[in-house]
């Protein structure tokens, strides 16, 4: 990987707010738009979803989950395939209401998402968080990079 490369990856991830949430239950999987915030943890997200919502109920069955990212598609000139993008695949966790763990999330979630804080007033939203497991790069058409857990936090950490 370039540092070019590396650069882009650590942009795109910490200046994301929202993702491809993909899901499945049995054999139905489904993709949504989430708003997410970056834990304390390089590498994990925090989601705070509505029990209402069709891929929570999802994930209360099957933890297992990706999300995906991606560079902004503005310019129609520019073939969209050149984008850069990742998939992140790990499992999503329930943060205890109440617990420390919950207060500190939520505070780092507020912080980067300060009109989420009506929603933490309702009760069917659960405030969860995504654990990485792997990654996968694409900083533009024809190159991939599969990443461990360890490589993409050495990354993250590395390049800030």
């Amino acid at each position: 990987m370039t540092p070019a490369e590396r650069t882009a990856l650590v942009e795109l991830l910490a200046g994301s707010r929202w993702a491809a949430l993909a899901t499945a239950r049995d054999e139905e999987p489904l993709a949504s738009w989430v708003a997410i915030a970056a834990d304390a943890e390089p590498g994990q997200f925090l989601l705070h979803l509505s029990h209402l919502a069709l891929h929570t109920r999802y994930l209360l069955v099957n933890s297992r989950a990706s999300l995906a990212f991606s560079e902004p598609d503005r310019d129609p000139g520019r073939d969209p395939q050149t984008l850069v993008r990742v998939s992140l695949t790990g499992r999503i966790v329930e943060i205890v209401r109440d617990s420390a763990d919950y207060l500190a999330a939520r505070a780092r979630y507020l912080a980067s998402l300060p009109h989420a804080d009506v929603q933490f007033g309702l009760g069917d939203f659960y405030l969860m968080r995504f654990e990485t497991e792997s990654a996968r790069f694409v900083p533009g058409f024809g190159r991939a990079h599969r990443l461990g857990i360890e490589t993409l936090r050495d990354l993250l950490t590395h390049e800030q």
